[in-house]
């Protein structure tokens, strides 16, 4: 075979390859586009419009203990040193948080190690505010769980599902957390329904309300079955009202103190 003729062979060669790698990441590059290449296929499709789902807090923010969820300290001031800074003692359960594994299991995962592709998820509200008009420890049933299924679809893998009970809109009242005689009442899940969602694939639960369990719980059955279960919740979470029943993405600002058992979160979906 002759030299130039080598040469166009070689060239040809290269051409070829060129082309086959770039259609590789062409194809890639639409297949990851269209979601086909993710780790969260199902991800809901956002359009831009963000919702902030956290409460401001401060000391007078109710608890379930009843204290203060964090005290401030004037470090610094602007006038004597120049710039203004706080000292903060926080409580880690307090305003709207993070409750995870290690909440209520013995070496169960901690607020730093949990799984950062858990923290932006689809968002499924599921809406009992009707309910929790007249039931002030209402709870989401697997009943309330298999209607949001049969009108939506199928809860999407690592999904959030959260309660929606119209709870928010009584923070700063004593109604968020006390019935008038001072009996604690706020609705939750029960456990058949988180039950029912652990088989769905879902990784996280949320509510708008100060704790999973409904407030007349006695033995917290939510918290002691999903938080061991290594999934995570989300309590005091703001303006679900504003939210569809399917479609939105959730995006969980999970502080990450190492060995927390969870923490004050900035939460938000984009919708």
């Amino acid at each position: 075979m002759c030299t130039a003729c080598l040469i166009e062979d070689v060239k040809r060669d290269m051409l070829s390859r060129r082309a086959l790698f770039a259609g590789a990441a062409t194809t890639a590059a639409a297949s990851i586009a269209a979601g086909v290449i993710s780790a969260r296929p199902a991800l809901a499709q956002a359009r831009g419009r963000a919702i902030d789902l956290t409460h401001a807090y401060d000391s007078d923010f109710p608890t379930f203990d009843g204290k203060p969820g964090i005290l401030y300290e004037v470090d610094k001031q602007h006038a004597t040193d120049g710039y203004h800074l706080f000292k903060l003692t926080i409580f880690e359960h307090t305003g709207t948080h993070i409750d995870t594994p290690l909440h209520f299991a013995a070496g169960g995962t901690s607020v730093d190690a949990l799984p950062v592709e858990n923290l932006i998820a689809p968002l499924c509200v599921i809406d009992i505010s009707d309910r929790a008009r007249t039931d002030p420890n209402a709870t989401v049933t697997p009943e309330d769980v298999e209607a949001w299924i049969s009108a939506n679809g199928a809860i999407p893998q690592g999904a959030c599902v959260a309660m929606h009970s119209g709870w928010g809109a009584k923070v700063g009242e004593a109604a968020w957390r006390n019935l008038p005689d001072g009996t604690m009442a706020f609705p939750g899940f029960s456990k058949a329904a988180t039950d029912l969602l652990a088989d769905t694939g879902a990784a996280s639960i949320g509510v708008d309300t100060m704790s999973l369990d409904p407030g007349n719980s006695a033995d917290f059955a939510v918290h002691y079955s999903w938080l061991p279960s290594g999934r995570f919740g989300i309590e005091g979470l703001a303006n679900l009202d504003q939210l569809p029943a399917a479609g939105a993405t959730i995006f969980i600002g999970a502080p990450k103190h190492r060995g927390g058992t969870g923490g004050p979160a900035r939460v938000m979906a984009l919708v």
